[in-house]
């Protein structure tokens, strides 16, 4: 088994008053994406999700995503880390 852990940054836009899920980005540390996700939040897109997920990429199998910032406007179901 070939545990890697993924850090993603997932932005987010309001159209038509829908929070609508952008193009998602993966990046190499836990810091990279919290700086990420913050810096994701524009004109455009109105919020963002940085996140880490590990698991074995080979079988499909993955832990649990932990959510490491939300800024702006995102979907309710996220709530912000405790911390």
């Amino acid at each position: 088994m070939t545990k890697a852990t993924y850090y993603v940054v997932q932005p987010y836009r309001l159209i038509d008053g829908e929070i609508v899920p952008g193009e998602p980005m993966e990046r190499r540390s836990a810091d990279a994406a919290r700086s990420a996700a913050r810096l994701a939040v524009t004109s455009e897109e109105r919020g963002a999700i940085a996140f880490c997920r590990s698991g074995d990429p080979d079988l499909g199998e993955f832990d649990e995503a932990e959510i490491l910032l939300k800024v702006g406007i995102v979907p309710d179901e996220f709530v912000a880390p405790r911390g």
